[in-house]
């Protein structure tokens, strides 16, 4: 009797088959060929990271890390993230003179799950990072090249969400009395929970003007024209900095003319705790989680050594091939079923077909259990099975 974990995997895990790996391959490349089409170039690290460097400063919770020791005795994980990896070789290997860098990535990351409800423990991220350049210019670079590789990577629909985590809590603290209840009230507004949200802003001692000003936040969604009904709510110039920020970002997308898959959230905040001003969110048509998200991130590189503002963005692959649907089947190979004496012959013909761009199976007969089951998965078939050489072909 095999073993109960003979074919079982470890929580959170999937095993890629070869045609979901096909799909992944093709969106990837798709993906990766727009990204260098716009300067960023490829980098990969190490799957294992000191948990005293990477671990530490990653925004991903500590208990969603996979953790191990060396044999030294050296704690270590598995990379929860690409950023703070990038984070420690650009630092190390990379801001020499502090100019800007362009830095890209598609690699594997690994964040433990308490139970699986279709939550990977594993999963492919593809992003980018923006690095050593403070101005807007910057976010708006980042937030067309994404708007690029949604569209190469073959999306039929999806929307980008933006707003600035400095007016979410310069209003929560203004408004909402402490650090404590902002933090219930940014928890509330994460998970989406408006009704929630609302029902909490009730029950605070709070003046009556800033539980009203307070349940309009999730409101504040929309084009451009959202900002300056922002402006109007604001009293002593809480968050206006923000607004301003996200009020030229808007203009300058706009003659970028990349603003038709775009709208503001004023009430968008993320799980990542490291964003310092404007952030963003990928959605996808049919899709209950986001493609990715993105943003500013100041202050991250201060914890190796540096002052370098950066910004980018993180999709996760297995989302984004969820969303595209269904891609055109891949060409069957030709498949060549031989006998061993036409082996050298049909060897050297695959090999001339192969030079011309084709993909050719090469099959000895004599290695096939059951024949028509084979066959069942080629559409092009042809025999080499007597003396002469090619006999028959379907």
């Amino acid at each position: 009797m095999p073993d109960i974990f003979m074919f079982e995997k470890p929580i959170g895990m999937r095993d890629t088959l070869p045609d979901l790996f096909r799909l992944k391959e093709s969106v990837r490349s798709r993906m990766a060929k727009e990204t260098k089409l716009y300067g960023y170039r490829f980098l990969d690290t190490p799957s294992l990271e000191f948990y005293e460097t990477v671990g530490q400063v990653s925004a991903i919770k500590d208990q969603q890390l996979f953790k191990l020791l060396d044999k030294e005795g050296h704690s270590l994980v598995l990379r929860p993230d690409m950023t703070s990896p990038i984070a420690r070789v650009a630092s190390s290997h990379l801001l020499k003179e502090g100019n800007p860098l362009r830095m890209a990535y598609s690699a594997n990351v690994f964040r433990a799950q308490e139970k699986e409800g279709g939550r990977l423990a594993e999963f492919e991220q593809f992003g980018v990072e923006m690095i050593g350049d403070k101005t807007l210019s910057a976010d708006a670079e980042v937030l067309a090249l994404l708007t690029s590789v949604l569209q190469a990577a073959g999306l039929p629909h999806y929307h980008i969400t933006v707003g600035h985590i400095a007016f979410v809590q310069e209003m929560l603290l203004h408004y909402g009395g402490n650090e404590e209840q902002a933090g219930m009230m940014r928890r509330f507004l994460f998970e989406k929970n408006y009704v929630g949200y609302r029902e909490y802003v009730m029950e605070l001692d709070l003046p009556e003007n800033s539980r009203q000003i307070l349940k309009k936040l999730p409101e504040l969604k929309g084009n451009a024209e959202v900002l300056d009904q922002a402006l109007e709510m604001m009293e002593h110039g809480v968050g206006t900095a923000a607004l301003y920020e996200l009020k030229t970002l808007a203009s300058m997308l706009k003659k970028a003319g990349i603003n038709g898959h775009l709208s503001f959230d004023l009430s968008l905040v993320s799980h990542m705790d490291y964003y310092t001003g404007i952030l963003f969110e990928v959605l996808g048509s049919h899709i209950g989680f986001p493609l990715g998200n993105g943003g500013r991130y100041n202050e991250l590189y201060r914890n190796f050594g540096h002052d370098a503002p950066a910004t980018g963005f993180g999709l996760r692959l297995d989302r984004i091939i969820e969303a595209i649907g269904e891609i055109d089947a891949e060409e069957q190979p030709l498949c060549i079923i031989y006998h061993e004496a036409q082996q050298s012959a049909a060897m050297k013909k695959a090999a001339a077909l192969r030079a011309e761009g084709h993909a050719v199976v090469t099959q000895n007969i004599a290695g096939i259990v059951e024949l028509d089951t084979f066959t069942n998965n080629f559409t092009n078939i042809v025999y080499m099975l007597d003396s002469d050489g090619w006999e028959a072909g379907s």
